[in-house]
Formats: structure tokens, sequence, C-alpha cells
């Protein structure tokens, strides 16, 4: 028995050094490739993973000079606050309201464009149009949102001068509630479409063009062909971006919100991100629990989405994230 488990012991041990080995010869054969993994793993570390030790104070009543451990526990006060407030159903419909138009107006518009240029067979006039629609993507939220208030202006804005010129009245487009949606919505549109295309055509170009080929001796028009070959090679990608998307579902974009907000708009343009500004940050006394706490829920809230739609992509295609 002893002798056996000497044995046992040796063995284990002489596994475990060529695994060590082996892993060192792996290193410094590509050491390389793991230096240039080292600088995102670090950026992920620091930026990422160690400031959730600081959400915490979403359950303290957390004040500078005590620190985060020494602030006292509340548990779910901050919460029960958010959950509570007369704001609370404003937000989540304001917020909800503007993230699904935003999603279901602007999901088909990348696919269209990239179906289109794909199918386009002067170079120049295709690089035209992408160079045009890509372009946008490139401007930055206090440049557009700039243009889009100088365009919607009651007095010298473009959209009104033409409104004048049909017979139809001036309208203020940004002191009607109504309407902000749609502003903040389809100016999102016309900047980030040009960029989806580009992921969908880098698709459609791993497409076996072998498939088209068999289709057009087999006599299938452009539109068969679309829809029997191009539409299902992009799903997995679109499927893909439809999960990813989901999972920011209450994350609205601050800056151009707050840029586009007045006292006329606000009761459909208050999302959850302007409310934690103004009430944590831009408020008379700083609270940082509460917004932390407001974050947190978004958060969670956030992870379940992308894991429930992800499950759902799971069960019903071959694409997910995992």
């Amino acid at each position: 028995m002893i002798k056996k488990g000497i044995q046992s012991d040796l063995y284990y041990r002489q596994r475990k050094r060529t695994w060590l080995s082996d892993l060192k010869m792996r290193f410094f054969k590509c050491w390389q490739l793991y230096v240039l993994f080292l600088l995102p793993l670090l950026y992920i570390i620091i930026f990422k993973y160690y400031p959730m030790y600081g959400a915490q104070i979403a359950f303290r009543d957390f004040r500078i000079t005590d620190g985060i451990t020494s602030s006292p526990w509340v548990g779910i006060k901050h919460f029960e606050r958010f959950f509570n407030s007369h704001d609370f159903l404003n937000l989540m419909k304001n917020t909800l309201g503007i993230s699904i138009y935003s999603l279901v107006a602007g999901f088909p518009f990348p696919i269209i464009l990239a179906i289109m240029l794909n199918y386009t067979r002067n170079a120049y006039f295709k690089k035209t149009v992408q160079m045009v629609t890509y372009a946008p993507y490139f401007i930055s939220t206090v440049v557009m949102v700039s243009m889009v208030l100088q365009f919607l202006s009651p007095r010298v804005g473009i959209i009104n001068v033409i409104r004048e010129i049909m017979g139809l009245d001036r309208v203020n487009f940004m002191g009607v509630p109504e309407y902000f949606k749609s502003v903040y919505v389809w100016s999102g549109i016309w900047q980030g479409t040009g960029y989806g295309a580009i992921i969908y055509l880098a698709a459609l170009s791993s497409i076996d063009p072998t498939l088209h080929e068999a289709a057009i001796v087999d006599g299938a028009n452009k539109f068969q062909r679309i829809w029997y070959i191009d539409l299902p090679g992009i799903i997995p990608t679109a499927v893909i971006l439809l999960i990813l998307s989901t999972g920011q579902i209450l994350n609205t974009g601050f800056e151009k919100i707050l840029l586009m907000q007045n006292p006329m708009n606000t009761r459909t343009s208050e999302v959850i991100d302007t409310y934690v500004y103004k009430v944590g940050l831009a408020s008379k006394t700083i609270n940082y629990s509460y917004p932390t706490a407001v974050g947190l829920f978004k958060s969670v809230v956030n992870l379940f989405l992308i894991v429930v739609v992800n499950r759902i992509a799971k069960k019903t295609s071959d694409s997910s994230l995992w």
C-alpha cells in the first residue's frame, strides 16, 4: 500500500511538472501575444471590475469623510426610495418607450442599406454612399444635437421654412413633448445607420458566392436571392446585435437627451439617466448612494434581459452569446 502511494505521488508530481513545463514553453513561444493581451485585461480589471467594489454604497448612506466601509449600512433604503418615488413610473415609461422605439425603428435600416449596397455594381457610387452614410457616426453628440436644434428651430429652421412654403404653420418641435421621442430616435437612426450597415456588409461578404451562382442558374431573381440566401446568412449577426441592444434597453444615452431637454418637453424626455444626474449630482446636496442604487438597478435589469433574450435566441436559432 505504501509503495503504491509513493508511486501515485511520484506520478502526480511528474504530471504536474510536465504540465508546468508545457505551460512555460507555450508562454515563451507566444509571449508577444500574451503581452498584447495583458493591456486590455488590465484595463478591464482596473476600470470595470475594481469599481464594482464601490457599488456597495448603494446599500449605505455614503459620506466621503467616513469612506465606503465606515458609512452606515441601510440595506435597500435607497431602492425603496426610488421605487416609491412619484417619478418612477414616468421614468420607466419614458426610458423604455425611447429604447424600444429606437430598437424597433432603427434595427431594419442598416440591414436594408447593407443589402442595397451589396447589390450595387457601380463601385464609385457604392463608396460614395458608404462615406455619406458612415460620416454622421463620427459627429460628436454636442454637434449633432446643435444641428438638430438648428434644423428644427421655429424661427430659422429649414423644416419650418419648408412648412411655411407649403402653407403650414411653424412648429416648435422641441417645445412639444409628443415630438421629443421621434426627434431623438430618428436623429439617432440617421447617425448610426451607416455604421450598422458596415457590420452587415461584412457578414454579407462571408456568404459563399457559389450559392448566388447556383441560384442564378436556377432562375432566382434578386428578391429571391435576398430572401433565401442573404437574410439567412446575416441572421447570426443580427441576433447577436439584437441581444446586445436588448442588454442596453435602460441606457438611452444621457448626453444627447440632456442636451435636447428643456422645461417644455421634460414630461416625455426625463429618463433614468438624466434623473440620476439631477437628483444625485446636480442638486445642492450631493448624494452618492441614491444614484448608485438606481444605477445598480439598471445594471441588474439589463443583465436579466440579456440573459433571457440570449436563452430565447439559443432555443430558437443557433446564434447566441454563450
